[in-house]
């Protein structure tokens, strides 16, 4: 008998999620809700193709540039202004620690945004005890560590985050090495359809879910060229709300492509790219930020 697949649910979702809805905040003066979740994806290149990544595919470019300072000053600064206190992570669609410049950054941000919660995920491969304290002296809240080279690497990041006194909400060790049968022990997608010639394949849907989509209500995502995508998981960039290095964050945040896109998608209606390949759940996170949408748009 085949064995049934298991579909793996990620632990670190239910501590994202109370973050995220503990920290619902509105524009001064306004009913207009801020992301709780700001994610910089800071440069075009990772070193790793991991088989159920958009990156194990062979057409998939690895882009070595990085964010500028002037653009990655511009998002804290703006955020600053808007007093923001929700989640700003190092993450996207690379390895956040090839940046030569993330200890920088993060120094920034934390004088920008001393009351946020700046988190950073990385592979680990380039991690030591000396650059693993770097950055909480910089600081960072929280490090996400995904290993995906058995449970011996595990046990070295943890053996890492004791050496240097890490307190328990200071690290997560993310168990990425499961076989596929248990999807690699990730919350897996088809990454907005480009998963089609991965490693792992994954077929985009031949018609869209008739389901909600919480993703663009809380999260606002920016690439290290100043793109601003609807979600973390158009890896094809198919939805581009906007450039930071030519609009402000506000302007991007409330404009008329990203008003239309929440709302359609929490009317459970998938029918535009590139939600209509995509097979994200989207509804784990974020309901509390759709309510409060909702009633800007009454």
């Amino acid at each position: 008998m085949k064995e049934k697949k298991i579909k793996f649910f990620d632990p670190n979702i239910k501590r994202k999620s109370e973050i995220i809805k503990n920290s619902l905040q509105f524009i001064e003066g306004t009913n207009v809700p801020l992301p709780s979740l700001v994610e910089i994806s800071d440069s075009g290149t990772c070193n790793r193709k991991c088989s159920f990544c958009p990156r194990s595919d062979p057409s998939y470019k690895d882009i070595k540039e990085f964010i500028t300072e002037k653009l990655h000053t511009k998002i804290c600064k703006e955020l600053s202004d808007l007093d923001y206190k929700g989640m700003l992570i190092y993450s996207g669609f690379n390895e956040p620690l090839l940046n030569k410049k993330i200890y920088k950054n993060i120094l920034t941000a934390r004088k920008f945004l001393p009351n946020a919660k700046i988190e950073l995920i990385t592979n680990g491969d380039v991690l030591n005890k000396s650059r693993l304290k770097k950055l909480f002296v910089s600081g960072l809240s929280t490090i996400l560590i995904s290993v995906y080279d058995g449970p011996e690497e595990a046990k070295k990041f943890q053996k890492m985050c004791d050496e240097i006194n890490l307190f328990k909400e200071q690290y997560v060790i993310r168990h990425r090495y499961l076989p596929p049968e248990k999807n690699f022990g990730i919350t897996i997608s088809n990454r907005g359809g480009l998963l089609e010639n991965a490693e792992f394949p994954i077929k985009s849907l031949e018609n869209p879910l008739k389901q909600k989509c919480n993703y663009p209500s809380y999260t606002f995502f920016l690439d290290y060229n100043g793109d601003v995508l609807m979600c973390s998981h158009d890896w094809g960039k198919k939805n581009i709300l906007g450039n930071l290095n030519k609009k402000s964050f506000t302007e991007i945040w409330t404009s008329k492509k990203a008003t239309e896109s929440r709302k359609k998608l929490y009317n459970a209606n998938r029918d535009f790219s590139p939600c209509d390949i995509c097979d994200a759940s989207g509804t784990l996170i974020g309901n509390k930020h759709v309510e409060a949408w909702k009633n800007v748009n009454k």
